[in-house]
């Protein structure tokens, strides 16, 4: 048995990750199992869809927190990383910038990535394994700036979009009306040819909604039940959602904007069930580290 430890650094526009795990390799079988996550909500999204600038205190705020994640990599003896930026550092003007100045000051360096490469990167967990792959499935991650959808059958992806609708973007008011026709018209496409669609989501909001409605780990969350949750938030005050319904501080305002995202995708695709695998960017970028050193391997071996 060899134990290989990785990590993953996911820079999004709510908040940024780093994912440790432990990459456990038998004579038939590879295991991946989570060492530590640490999230801090630095909300890029803020600066770069509001003024299209990634400010001097976020920039601040990201050298603290690399260093920190340099340090916890250092520490936990991690052998390999990859650290990629989507949205909110992807469309500020000077994201390049801080890109090269961050490596400079951390020694961290970070991969600018498109929608595309992101649900690339994230259907690579495999996260069809645990559910009937005869059936048809709707990757959805709800992100801070953008909303990526991919579809796919018996393993196989069939069509992929990514659209420029996020949390944080839909509470500065920067999403167009024809922004949501766009989504509205490309999932109506998608689904006339494609029957009895179902939802796989991911991100940090949906899995919230997933653990308040007490389901099993395979039980899919339904339509109604993510409206009732909808409703049921709506009522109360941002502080209240912080102190009665035990929400963070930077998840209390985004949930009900991903709530909207994700009923507006299953109406529009005539989908009424979500299941929630508890998978995310960072898995993904864990999972593409491995194959990547295992082709290295490979290789040279050859």
């Amino acid at each position: 048995m060899k134990i290989v430890k990785l990590a993953a650094i996911d820079i999004g526009s709510n908040a940024i990750r780093l994912l440790i795990s432990n990459v456990i390799q038998k004579e038939k079988e590879t295991l991946f199992k989570k060492d530590a996550l640490y999230r801090l909500p630095v909300r890029l999204g803020a600066d770069t869809f509001r003024n299209g600038l990634i400010s001097e205190s976020s920039i601040k705020k990201l050298e603290h927190t690399l260093l920190g994640f340099h340090h916890m990599m250092e520490a936990s003896e991690v052998e390999h990383y990859y650290g990629c930026a989507t949205s909110a550092m992807r469309e500020a003007n000077n994201g390049k910038e801080v890109i090269e100045h961050l490596k400079e000051k951390t020694g961290i360096h970070i991969e600018l990535i498109n929608g595309k490469r992101e649900a690339e990167i994230i259907y690579s967990t495999q996260i069809s394994d645990s559910i009937d792959p005869t059936k048809n499935y709707m990757y959805v991650d709800v992100g801070g700036g953008s909303t990526e959808i991919t579809i796919f059958n018996n393993h196989q992806v069939i069509a992929s979009n990514s659209f420029k609708i996020g949390t944080v973007r839909i509470l500065l008011d920067k999403v167009e009306s024809n922004d949501w026709k766009q989504m509205g018209e490309w999932l109506k496409t998608q689904s006339q040819a494609i029957q009895d669609m179902s939802l796989i989501g991911s991100g940090g909001n949906i899995t919230r909604l997933f653990k308040m409605s007490l389901k099993e780990k395979h039980e899919p969350l339904h339509y109604n039940e993510i409206l009732q949750h909808y409703k049921n938030i709506s009522r109360f005050s941002y502080n209240d959602r912080i102190e009665l319904l035990d929400l963070k501080p930077d998840r209390a305002d985004v949930i009900l904007p991903a709530s909207e995202v994700f009923m507006f995708i299953m109406e529009n695709a005539g989908a009424e069930n979500v299941y929630v695998p508890k998978i995310g960017l960072a898995d993904g970028i864990t999972k593409l580290i491995f194959k990547k050193i295992s082709e290295k391997t490979a290789t040279t071996a050859g």
